[in-house]
Parts: C-alpha cells; sequence; structure tokens
C-alpha cells in the first residue's frame, strides 16, 4: 500500500506501519542526462518486481557500491543498499549490491518506455533522444560493458603493438543489435563483431573504442564508473608516449 505526503514522496506501508522512504516518482517521465544514464545502466543490471501481494519494485545491481550511490542520489532516494546473498554454487562469486525501491508509478514508467519484469532475454533497444544517446551507451556500458588494454608482438615486427577491445554483453540479441544500429547511425563506429559465448558479446577493436570513448565520456560530469574510464585514459596516455 502506498501514501503521498505533502511533498509528494511516497510512503511504503510495511504491514500496517507506514515507513517513509524518499524517490522521485516522476525521474523516468522526463528525459534528461541523469534519467538517460540511469535507464542505460537499468538495462543492464536493473530489474522489475511485481510481488504477490501486487506491490511494485525496481531494482539496480552492481558489484561497484559508489556507482549505485551515485543511482541513489539522481533518483532522490534514501533506500538502503544491501550486500546481496552469496551464491555458494558459483565459484567466481563477487561481492555485490543491491538497491531496491518500491513504486507503482517509477515501474509504469518503464513498461511505457520499454521495460518489464524478466527483460533480459527479449529486451529491444529503446528509442532515446540523439543528444541524449552517450549517456544511455554509458550507463549500459557501466552495468555490462568491458574494456581491457594489452599488448601483442607480430611475427615480422619488432616491436609490442597495444592494442584496446571494448564489449558488451548482453542476453538479447535483438537489444544488442538495435544499439549496434544506433552507434553505426551516428558514425560512433564502423565496425564491430556480435556472436554468442556463454551471452550475447559485441566487440570492438582499437579504432572504435576510440569513438566509443569519445561519445559515451562527453558531458558525462561525474556519472559513471570510474575504473572502466581510467583503463581507457591509461591506455590512451600509454599510447601518445610510444
Amino acid at each position: 500500500m502506498r501514501a503521498f505526503n505533502f511533498a509528494g514522496n511516497a510512503v511504503e506501508f510495511i504491514g500496517k506501519m507506514p515507513v517513509f522512504k524518499a524517490k522521485n516518482e516522476d525521474f523516468f517521465k522526463n528525459w534528461s542526462p541523469e534519467m538517460t544514464y540511469v535507464l542505460g545502466f537499468f538495462a543492464a543490471d536493473g530489474n522489475m518486481i511485481k510481488n504477490k501481494r501486487g506491490a511494485h519494485f525496481i531494482a539496480f545491481y552492481s558489484t561497484d557500491r559508489d556507482i549505485l550511490e551515485k543511482i541513489k542520489f539522481c533518483l532522490g532516494s534514501d533506500h538502503k543498499i544491501y550486500i546481496r546473498k552469496k551464491n555458494l554454487q558459483n565459484k567466481n562469486w563477487k561481492k555485490a549490491y543491491q538497491i531496491q525501491i518500491g513504486s507503482k508509478e517509477i515501474f509504469k514508467d518503464l513498461l511505457r518506455l520499454g521495460f518489464m519484469p524478466n527483460k533480459s532475454l527479449i529486451l529491444k533497444m529503446p528509442k532515446i533522444p540523439r543528444a541524449l544517446a552517450p549517456h544511455f551507451l554509458r550507463g549500459y556500458f557501466d552495468g555490462d560493458g568491458h574494456v581491457s588494454a594489452s599488448e601483442y608482438q607480430k611475427k615480422d615486427r619488432k616491436h609490442k603493438s597495444k592494442i584496446i577491445i571494448t564489449g558488451l554483453t548482453s542476453g538479447s540479441k535483438k537489444f544488442l543489435k538495435g544499439l549496434w544500429g544506433v552507434l553505426k547511425k551516428y558514425a560512433v563506429v564502423k565496425g564491430g563483431t556480435l556472436f554468442y559465448a556463454q551471452g550475447h558479446r559485441l566487440c570492438f577493436s582499437s579504432n572504435d573504442s576510440f569513438g566509443l570513448y569519445n561519445f559515451m565520456y562527453k558531458d558525462a560530469g561525474k556519472l559513471y564508473l570510474s575504473r572502466k574510464k581510467v583503463i581507457f585514459e591509461h591506455y590512451f596516455k600509454n599510447l601518445l608516449r610510444a
């Protein structure tokens, strides 16, 4: 059950006791850089839940607590960030965090934007305003993207070459194909490879990685995952020294 206080924030009821939890119920109603970034992150690592009592929730997950703190701030939320229960069956389990927010209004807005519960395998690329596409990409990349820099040596060369590979993963091939099409349409990338390996993967080589970096970090402010951005910057810095 939900009611509203005089400020327009939602009050969640647990049993018969009202528990005030602040959040911006209108966050996904209007496009903005912050809204679009959070939407991109939600496309990667978010979930929509409707329980047996009919209550509606959205949730975000990450191994990086700091990015959930930033998303929490964007949403005007004072909900607690929890450590997810350890999966004893997964040998590669890492400490992960989650934040869950109850809001039928936000749930409805996400449905309107093309999202749904259990979206992983069926999600399609939503329509994003051109000017805000970099923020959506950055949000998705911070959730389900990866970047790695390395060196390799060709047989006919004396010196090693530096390369950087950027990739995006998803359970939905349609989503990645749609996102790839947007990136080509806006001339962010020229190539790329889409393949399946324990999930659908879209990978880009060095030249396209440079284009992705310039595109998604333009006007980013402080809304990004630092550890991934640093890999790009370290690679470009070393490339200039070579």
